[in-house]
């Protein structure tokens, strides 16, 4: 996985995944696959999945760049304690599975702990043939 820094705050994850690549046929199956390692993380609560692809293609003038045909993010949270009143700000994560032609690309924001981090590239890598 690649880290990058999106609109030069967010701290970015991502991998761009060839479809020969995996045995994952569309976004849905990533979807699926993500929210069955959520449910079996001891500290993982599945929340939702949004139809981001969907929600854009209905707003009036809406944008989407060329080649992307299918777009969601999975949304769930590990949070273990509330430290304080602003954890939850950063609350709760999301996975984003964009599928173009022949790739979907997946990325998450990184996390403040290198466990969660770590569990969630190994989610993303799961999905390797």
């Amino acid at each position: 996985m690649t880290k990058s820094t999106l609109l030069e705050k967010y701290p970015v994850k991502s991998l761009t995944i060839k479809k020969s690549d995996t045995n994952l046929e569309n976004v849905e199956q990533f979807m699926e696959h993500f929210k069955t390692k959520i449910e079996a993380d001891i500290i993982g609560k599945f929340i939702a999945i949004f139809d981001h692809y969907e929600h854009t293609t209905s707003l009036e003038g809406h944008e989407i760049a060329d080649g992307i045909v299918d777009a969601k993010n999975i949304i769930f949270c590990f949070g273990q304690k509330i430290p304080n009143p602003k954890i939850l700000a950063i609350r709760p994560r999301s996975i984003a599975v964009v599928e173009e032609k022949d790739s979907f690309t997946v990325s998450f924001m990184q996390a403040p702990m290198q466990p969660i981090n770590e569990k969630m590239i190994s989610w993303v890598k799961a999905t390797l043939k």
